[in-house]
């Protein structure tokens, strides 16, 4: 409390002081009347008066759409001054006030209330709590009019003291995201991580103590009115919350899991539109206990393995088509094992495949191999990933990844080797979701967003952007080629279980084992990481499901299916998903038919025969249309060996042909011609790689 506002609460004290003071001695002569013919009363010289907070309204938590995840309601204690009800109306209603409060409360009879109520009343007392129980708005107004409350506060006495109470009208969903802020200022979540704008300013007011060192208010002119909070608009999508954590919630009861984790975000604003954290309580249920996306440090095991083919692809010669042995699925490095999930091992494999199919020996033999003497040069790739720092999201807690350092203590001759492939250092989910989304928004890093706006009823007063954290994570030909890596996954590798027929998911399993007293038990965090769809990502989410118990134990098969079921409802509800229907064509006269790509004699014979004017600016085999007035000019179409060519504008049997002449293995969706392709044209491809490509 300021010098100020101690001399301002001092200065009314005392003003009150000697008012009590004179009323005191003029009570020794006689009684003093109050106006409009009150009760005589007289006052006691120990009556203490003070200024007290007085709580402001929290401001609301609203959804993407506008629904509310959290709000205050009031809620009211009904106390009394009896001494200040006309005797003729105390003996005429107290009967029926009492039988009225004894119907509602049913915690004592009429007869009790009457005689509780006569007695505060007899004895002078002037501050009576009728029931500590709270009522809501609607009581309050009912009881408003009930017999002797319907005076009023200064002729029946009544006071309906007011107190808020945080309501989360969708109950415990995203219940640790939201949050709450204690009694005592502590508090987690966007309550209070946002207390600032939520929290309003508190008010004070003058309240006078009284028998049973109860605080009774009086009014002041000069107390002070509290300022109510302002509200804030979240990233959540309340239905998507909804399908995510059911999901997750299914998961962890069919696998009997001790804690789980689902977060998914719009890839190229960062939105989270949905997180869930669940914790089994040990009696066959969850609850959301702990915010593990945020402020959990975990293992990341076999999804790192993207930062090791992204460090490796950008600092050496390497090819996705290049082998390596992997032998029969044990390594030794420094006297420790290193193993493969399968046993036998994979023996000699692509590099490709050694990451569809997660081999931990490939991983670790690369980078023994390529950064084993310059650890620092891959730790310098994991720090421009924002992977070794907290992210400074807008919600509280989050954890301080655990990242070793050659200077460290603890770094020995496995460190490198055992991160090629998640272990030995902790990061947080949101930090994984992070790097993949970034993989999915072509090579640009955003920050993950939970709240979009403050604002005061519909008056937005601040509003909040999408950050850019790494405008390019990797080069364009490195980050074809992670792309590649991913689709390989649920085509043909871990997560094939994943694959379906209506859109495609690309993504990494994880599964690593629980460290545990400096030794890894034979208990396993399973995860699956990635986006979808595949082709144009809209997109992002992770899924970590801690200790499944019984025969599943890995992320294709325990935190694999969370993803597809949450992607598949996504997929369901968003039409912008699904590929439009192919219109009808319909000749109109003076239009040029559709010519936008193709081979060159093709397209000029073609023209020839409908008498369109047509001329060339090249010889190349393959070309590109352009209206030009009346004509259609003929461009170069540059088609370099081993570089994706560019298809769009194509028919299927000509964009088929080009691409499957350069090596690549075509999928397709829809009619017409090609309207987008998922490798960018002119960047380097690896043979046997799939490409896809869209038409309409």
């Amino acid at each position: 409390m300021n010098i100020k506002k101690s001399i301002l609460i001092r200065v009314r004290v005392a003003f009150l002081a000697i008012v009590v003071f004179a009323v005191c001695v003029a009570a020794k002569v006689g009684h003093i009347q109050f106006a409009e013919g009150e009760k005589w009363t007289r006052i006691s010289n120990e009556i203490s008066f003070d200024y007290k907070k007085v709580n402001a309204t929290r401001g609301n938590i609203y959804s993407d759409n506008g629904s509310l995840l959290a709000t205050s309601l009031p809620f009211y204690k009904i106390a009394m001054d009896p001494t200040l009800v006309k005797d003729e109306i105390f003996r005429k209603d107290i009967d029926s006030l009492s039988l009225l409060l004894a119907r509602y409360y049913k915690d004592r009879s009429a007869t009790d209330y009457k005689r509780m109520i006569r007695d505060a009343r007899e004895s002078g007392r002037q501050y009576l709590i009728l029931n500590k129980r709270q009522i809501n708005f609607q009581t309050k107004k009912e009881m408003s009019t009930w017999p002797i409350f319907r005076e009023g506060r200064l002729r029946g006495g009544v006071l309906f003291e007011k107190m808020d109470v945080r309501y989360r009208p969708f109950s415990n969903l995203s219940r640790r995201t939201i949050g709450f802020v204690n009694e005592n200022g502590k508090g987690v979540g966007l309550e209070y991580s946002f207390e600032d704008a939520l929290g309003g300013q508190h008010g004070e007011a003058l309240f006078q103590k009284i028998a049973g060192d109860t605080w009774k208010p009086v009014f002041d002119a000069n107390n002070i009115k509290a300022i109510d909070g302002l509200d804030i608009q979240t990233t959540i999508d309340i239905n998507l919350q909804d399908v995510a954590e059911t999901s997750l919630y299914r998961a962890m009861q069919q696998h009997n899991a001790d804690l789980g984790t689902v977060v998914v975000m719009e890839v190229k604003t960062g939105h989270i539109k949905a997180i869930s954290n669940l914790s089994a309580d040990g009696k066959g249920n969850y609850h959301e206990v702990l915010n593990t996306a945020v402020g959990g440090s975990i293992e990341p095991g076999s999804t790192f393995k993207l930062v090791t083919m992204m460090a490796l692809l950008e600092e050496t010669s390497i090819e996705l088509t290049d082998s390596i042995n992997t032998g029969n699925g044990e390594y030794t490095f420094y006297n420790i094992k290193v193993r493969d999930h399968e046993e036998g091992g994979f023996g000699r494999i692509t590099i490709k495949d050694a990451f569809e199919r997660s081999s931990n020996i490939a991983m670790a033999k690369l980078m023994d191999k390529h950064f084993g003497t310059k650890p620092s040069k891959f730790l310098q790739y994991v720090d421009e990933l924002k992977l070794s720092k907290p992210l400074g999201l807008q919600i509280t807690g989050e954890a301080y990844p655990k990242i070793s350092r050659p200077k460290d203590k603890n770094w020995s001759g496995i460190t490198l080797p055992w991160m090629a492939y998640g272990y030995g250092f902790e990061i947080s989910p949101l930090h994984t979701l992070a790097l993949y989304n970034a993989v999915a928004n072509d090579g640009k890093m955003i920050k993950p967003m939970f709240v979009t706006s403050i604002s005061q009823a519909d008056e937005v007063k601040k509003v909040f952007e999408t950050e850019v954290i790494n405008p390019e994570i990797c080069s364009r030909k490195t980050l074809n080629q992670l792309k590649l890596l991913l689709d390989g996954v649920v085509d043909r590798g871990t997560a094939k279980n994943l694959k379906n027929s209506y859109y495609r998911i690309a993504g990494k399993t994880g599964t690593a084992q629980i460290l545990k007293d400096n030794h890894y038990e034979k208990k396993y965090i399973t995860s699956f990481v990635g986006y979808f769809p595949a082709h144009a990502p809209k997109f992002s989410a992770i899924v970590l499901i801690k200790n499944p118990k019984g025969i599943y134990q890995y992320g294709n098969s325990v935190a694999g299916p969370v993803f597809k079921e949450i992607a598949d409802n996504i997929y369901s509800r968003d039409l912008e998903l699904h590929l439009a229907m192919q219109k009808k064509p319909v000749l109109e006269l003076g239009v040029f038919p559709t010519i936008r790509a193709g081979r060159q004699d093709e397209l000029t014979m073609l023209c020839n025969e409908l008498g369109i004017s047509n001329h060339s600016t090249t010889e190349e085999e393959w070309i590109k249309a352009t209206k030009n007035g009346n004509a259609v000019t003929w461009k170069q179409n540059v088609v370099i060996k081993d570089h994706v060519p560019d298809v769009q504008g194509m028919t299927l049997r000509d964009a088929i042909y080009l691409l499957e002449k350069t090596g690549l293995r075509v999928v397709h969706q829809g009619k017409g011609r090609v309207s987008a392709q998922s490798l960018s044209p002119g960047t380097r491809i690896s043979k046997g790689s799939q490409i896809h490509i869209r038409l309409s």
